[in-house]
């Protein structure tokens, strides 16, 4: 296993980089190396996710997944509005329309002359 460090184009940040080289026992398993358990933040009973793309497996535990995920979204977020609270007004609004639509539909129904 080897350890390398190297620094971005804008030298902004400095970022690790591990590999190792590990067998794949019998039954299907691997040992994920300490350093890279250390660096990755893994821990016994953790849940990992495991995503193949291209031929290239990617292991992240679901407290990052959640944290990218989070980071992704970020940017969609309005700062003074609670998703929730504009979610909440957009079904009310719906069910509003949906409850307008229903009443029109009825009143026609009420018109209508009698079949037969």
């Amino acid at each position: 296993m080897s350890l390398l460090w190297y620094m971005s184009t804008n030298g902004a940040s400095t970022k690790t980089s591990l590999h190792a080289k590990v067998p794949l026992s019998p039954n299907g398993r691997i040992v994920i190396p300490a350093s890279i358990r250390q660096e990755m933040g893994f821990a016994p009973g953790d849940t990992l996710l495991m995503d193949v793309e291209d031929g290239v497996l990617s292991i992240e535990s679901y407290a990052a997944r959640i944290c990218r995920i989070q980071k992704e979204f970020a940017q969609y977020a309005k700062p003074s509005v609670m998703a929730s609270d504009e979610l909440i007004a957009e079904r009310r609004e719906e069910a509003r329309r949906e409850a307008e639509e229903f009443e029109r539909d009825r009143e026609r129904w009420t018109k209508a002359e009698p079949l037969g």
